[in-house]
């Protein structure tokens, strides 16, 4: 489905080289960043107490967070669980305190503002359960790329895997980076946000790729250079790529705005990863292609040419 149609190829990979060298200098930031600052880790990942309320009426979670964070634990997790009337708080660790006397100073706060509320769980969540889900997260991704690179070397030319997974691996970093940067908390939705990023902008990197191998089989362009070839693919999919793209930035930023403190880094994540989705498949991949030395021999081979043109006489 087209809303338009460019009617005149735009020059894009006129202008690779700049954009490329503005891409390798914001992945060395982002780097650089992981590198020195690190991640600002949730208790996820750092380990933690865990209380699972109940009330009677559904509470006001901003008056928990606030009645919590008067003990000095700002980093706390509030959320529903469940109901309206189910609340679960992750506390982080706080030195010198022990998981059933921070439960206990929590629980006091909270019963200052309504006396009924019901303790129906505490669990304490040690540092080495939040090491297992950062190392499994980090396996995943691993795996995840592995997948892409295998799917598009064999689904296209090994040039297409490769653009392709440095292209998404790029919106990854990019990601950690500005999570790193300004300290954001890194949970467990904010990886899933990254790992769904991952899948999601290789979708756009298979759609320009697809259209550069049928660009290049078709005839017509026969003899046209290959930063043309990308240049006709990428324009082709540009309506495309603004109903897909745009439509799913509006849930996203609607997440953003809306959900709350829950929902807040996790639709940050993916507000980010869709941005540079786009960026990273037209103005990182694409290039990628052509320094890569991509040519019209490497799809179309001489074999399969002679077949297709004694078809047609």
């Amino acid at each position: 489905m087209e809303f338009f149609r460019i009617r005149r190829d735009i020059p894009f990979m006129r202008h690779a080289l700049i954009f490329n060298v503005i891409s390798l200098l914001t992945f060395l930031v982002a780097v650089g960043s992981l590198a020195v600052k690190g991640l600002h880790f949730g208790v996820d990942f750092t380990g933690g107490t865990v209380l699972e309320l109940g009330y009677r009426e559904p509470p006001d979670l901003h008056h928990i967070r606030e009645a919590v964070a008067r003990l000095g634990l700002t980093e706390a997790s509030v959320q529903n669980f469940g109901t309206a009337r189910d609340v679960l708080i992750r506390l982080p660790v706080k030195q010198g305190v022990t998981s059933a006397q921070l439960s206990e100073q929590v629980l006091s706060e909270l019963r200052k503002a309504d006396a009924a509320v019901d303790l129906r769980r505490v669990e304490f969540v040690g540092p080495q359960v939040g090491k297992e889900l950062f190392e499994a997260g980090a396996l995943a991704l691993f795996f995840v790329s592995l997948g892409i690179v295998a799917y598009l070397a064999l689904r296209f030319e090994w040039k297409f895997g490769v653009s392709a997974i440095i292209a998404n691996l790029h919106d990854v970093v990019i990601i950690l980076g500005l999570f790193s940067l300004f300290q954001w908390e890194f949970s467990l939705p904010v990886l899933a946000a990254v790992l769904a990023v991952l899948g999601y902008s290789v979708n756009e990197s298979v759609v320009i790729m697809d259209r550069v191998r049928e660009t290049f089989r078709d005839r017509r362009y026969r003899g046209v250079t290959t930063a043309a070839i990308i240049d006709h693919a990428i324009t082709a999919t540009v309506s495309r790529t603004i109903i897909t793209h745009g439509s799913t930035q509006l849930m996203v930023c609607s997440m953003l705005i809306f959900g709350g403190e829950t929902l807040h880094y996790f639709a940050l994540a993916l507000t980010i990863g869709i941005l540079f989705g786009i960026y990273s498949s037209v103005l990182v991949g694409s290039p990628l292609l052509m320094w890569l030395g991509l040519r019209r021999e490497d799809l179309v081979k001489p074999d399969t040419e002679r077949k297709a043109a004694a078809g047609s006489a």
